[in-house]
């Protein structure tokens, strides 16, 4: 599939790994390496987190997406053999790993609503950026999968997993995690993974008709309500460790390193 073009806004950046859009009081952000996947590299969350702490307060929905013909295929793992022959013990993947917590703190508790706009797959670390959007719409080709056990890898990225067992349940988790498969649109929305499921050519369509109520809303409500619905969502998770994620990778990681030359 071909992913179809945004809907034409005024350009206000090309970064190294990023194009920003601006209309009035939406943002859209679209992760611009599609040669690549849209992977998630440091570069790119360096980036997000430069245009999320940048953020004009006049912004009130922020709409993720991404270029191509994938929203994200994951993390570059390649990126992890040159962390580990620059710093063998890690310290360059623990880093990586709070960044990508601080990039999806900062997408869930944005005072923006955010909405994620997903097609094609959206694999791991772009699963976990999507999962941290308050909306999100997918097209009907849209799957979603965490291949990071058959990898070597423990599912722990920018808190991903307490947000989706959360969001979708303990056993269903479980299961998606364990045997790595992937989730289709339809499954996915009724998993409340996706809350829309549309036509590629109507994704666009479905975000303005979103962001349209979204931006006449009184600023100040506006924020104190996503504040409310943040509180109570974590105040029904019985325990949140996904500030390890980050010793965890790394953990694992270089355990294998050290253990067989490879992860």
């Amino acid at each position: 599939m071909t992913a179809l073009p945004l809907t034409t806004l005024p350009a206000e950046a090309v970064r190294r790994t990023l194009r920003t859009h601006r209309e009035g009081p939406v943002l859209t952000i679209e992760l611009n390496n599609p040669e690549q996947g849209n992977a998630v590299t440091d570069d790119l969350l360096d980036d997000l987190l430069a245009v999320l702490q940048d953020q004009d307060p006049a912004v009130r929905v922020l709409v993720l997406a991404g270029s191509g013909d994938d929203f994200c295929l994951g993390g570059d793992r390649s990126e992890f053999t040159r962390q580990l022959a620059h710093d063998p013990l890690g310290s360059d993947i623990r880093m990586t790993g709070i960044k990508a917590r601080r990039v999806c703190d900062a997408l869930t508790t944005n005072p923006a609503v955010t909405i994620a706009r997903v097609h094609g797959k959206a694999i791991g670390a772009g699963f976990a950026l999507a999962l941290a959007c308050d909306l999100r719409v997918g097209s009907e080709d849209a799957t979603f999968r965490l291949p990071e056990l058959a990898l070597g890898l423990p599912t722990a990225w920018g808190g991903l997993l307490p947000r989706l067992i959360s969001e979708v349940g303990a056993a269903h988790v479980r299961e998606i995690v364990l045997t790595g498969r992937a989730v289709t649109a339809a499954e996915a929305q009724s998993l409340s993974i996706l809350q829309r499921v549309v036509p590629a050519q109507e994704l666009d369509a479905a975000v303005a008709a979103w962001a349209k109520p979204i931006v006449r809303r009184p600023r100040s409500a506006l924020r104190v309500t996503k504040t409310l619905l943040n509180s109570l969502s974590s105040a029904s998770r019985l325990a949140d460790v996904s500030a390890l994620d980050a010793e965890l990778m790394a953990a694992v990681v270089t355990e294998a390193h050290h253990g067989r030359g490879a992860y």
